[in-house]
């Protein structure tokens, strides 16, 4: 099994950390980088190959990495010399990659079963599939609904809840081959086009741990919360961090 890791991003959100280290080799837990987590969580679940893509201070991905031997996978690398965003890295490589694979995002910290959200990807038929997490958000006012200058409804503090993309996600080979090589594409990019041609993408609910980290106060909520979910999130016998 193959999974293309989207490493290559500047982290700017995430500022001052991201200054000197990419996004995916802030520590967790003072313990593992986000990467290491990552990798030794596919390794775990059966996935032999790994491309990262990178770019923002990527020669420390590298040196950190290496050819994956440490980890029990084989890594390769595709460096972009402009940023392509979230998908067009992809393009580039087509030749490289199986009909079906993994893309993830680097600074996913998740108990999400990897292997699971491809096999499903795989028997679907779906061009692609979207590991999706159930986001709840409070409105801290009062929200109204207008018809022109007439107030048609009111809730007060309303509390809402969506799927957001975690991510994580499944793709076809097929489901990229008619995009042209060296075009940035974003994934929100992808879902449009999809939609668009009446080739809806699937989704794949998950419930479990999940955290984007893509901000300050999510770097430090994971730091705050790793000592308890060590366990949860590292396979047994992942040697003790550094």
């Amino acid at each position: 099994m193959h999974v293309v890791i989207m490493a290559g991003g500047a982290g700017v959100r995430l500022r001052p950390y991201t200054s000197t280290l990419p996004k995916p080799l802030v520590p967790i837990g003072e313990s593992y980088a986000i990467l290491e987590i990552v990798l030794r969580q596919l390794a775990d679940r059966g996935f032999t190959h790994v491309t990262l893509a990178i770019n923002h201070l990527g020669a420390l991905i590298r040196a950190f990495v290496g050819d994956g031997s440490r980890f029990g996978l084989t890594v390769d690398y595709v460096e972009e010399d402009r940023p392509l965003s979230t998908i067009g890295p992809l393009f580039g490589i087509r030749d490289r990659l199986p009909e079906h694979f993994l893309v993830m995002n680097g600074d996913v910290l998740t108990d999400l079963d990897y292997a699971d959200l491809l096999g499903t990807h795989a028997r679907s038929g779906a061009p692609l599939t979207v590991a999706t997490y159930r986001r709840t958000v409070k409105i801290d006012f009062g929200v109204l609904e207008l018809a022109g200058d007439k107030i048609t409804s009111f809730s007060e503090k309303p509390v809402l809840h969506y799927r957001v993309s975690m991510g994580v996600y499944g793709l076809s080979r097929s489901t990229i081959a008619h995009y042209p090589v060296g075009q940035p594409f974003g994934f929100d990019q992808l879902v449009l086009d999809l939609l668009g041609r009446g080739a809806p993408p699937a989704g794949y609910e998950f419930d479990g741990y999940w955290l984007d980290i893509g901000r300050p106060e999510d770097y430090d909520e994971a730091n705050r919360c790793f000592g308890e979910l060590r366990d949860r999130l590292l396979p047994a016998g992942t040697p003790a961090g550094a």
